[in-house]
């Protein structure tokens, strides 16, 4: 049985119809991958899945449960939980305050805070180093981290990552990435958005590419990294 099953799903943003009979499943312990060009609703499916952007038409299920139209707090206690595109940290709060922000949806009891952030620091041993440096003044990669470091703070069964390499150098890209699988080894589900084409398809088990809003190809990772519309479009081959 899938963890994420979306069925159909259609979304708007006023008239403009930014989903269309979106189908796409993630089962327990996947990596899965969805990519396509700037503007396809990639980011707007994630928004969609965790609550942010009301579902039109169709259905999203999580753990065989309808989530379609619940708020966001209700999706991350269930075990959803979003790194946003951009980061979104509050830079006026120490890299701990932003972690423990990660703890209030959840509910998580207060004897279990400690274990939370013991488990982030020991993914992240740079945010443990800077916990009480304010998180405006680190640097991108460490934002970055702490970003997915605040949304692991809720021990999600499915970790939603919108554009995480987005302006970050290649060697700090790298070793996110080596971040998100050992996630991944750890038995979190991931659905990652990715415009880097080959570095989505190398970490992830299956893609689904989205264009105009629209599923027009899904597959295991090394398929459609060998198909060709892929490799002329999207990884500059011939």
């Amino acid at each position: 049985m899938a963890l994420l099953h979306i069925d159909a799903v259609d979304t708007f943003y006023g008239l403009v119809r930014a989903l269309e009979s979106v189908n796409l499943q993630v089962h327990p312990g996947e990596f899965v991958a969805l990519i396509g060009a700037n503007g396809a609703g990639k980011s707007t499916l994630l928004k969609t899945i965790i609550g942010v952007q009301p579902v039109s038409a169709g259905h999203i299920r999580f753990e065989d449960k309808e989530v379609d139209h619940r708020r966001v707090d209700r999706n991350v206690r269930a075990g959803i939980s979003l790194v946003p595109e951009g980061r979104r940290i509050f830079a006026t709060l120490t890299v701990q305050e932003n972690l423990l922000i990660g703890c209030i949806t959840k509910r998580v009891r207060r004897d279990m805070t400690s274990s939370h952030l013991a488990d982030v620091y020991e993914i992240f041993p740079r945010l443990a180093e800077r916990k009480n440096q304010l998180a405006g003044t680190m640097s991108g990669g460490e934002q970055q981290m702490l970003a997915v470091g605040r949304a692991l703070m809720s021990k999600p069964k499915l970790l939603l990552l919108d554009e995480p390499s987005i302006g970050l150098a290649p060697l700090i890209i790298k070793d996110l990435m080596g971040v998100f699988r050992k996630i991944h080894q750890g038995g979190t589900a991931i659905l990652l958005v990715e415009q880097n084409v080959p570095l989505a398809l190398e970490a992830a088990q299956r893609a689904y590419l989205l264009e105009t809003g629209r599923v027009v190809l899904e597959g295991r990772s090394a398929e459609i990294m060998n198909n060709d519309e892929i490799r002329r479009s999207y990884l500059g081959m011939d």
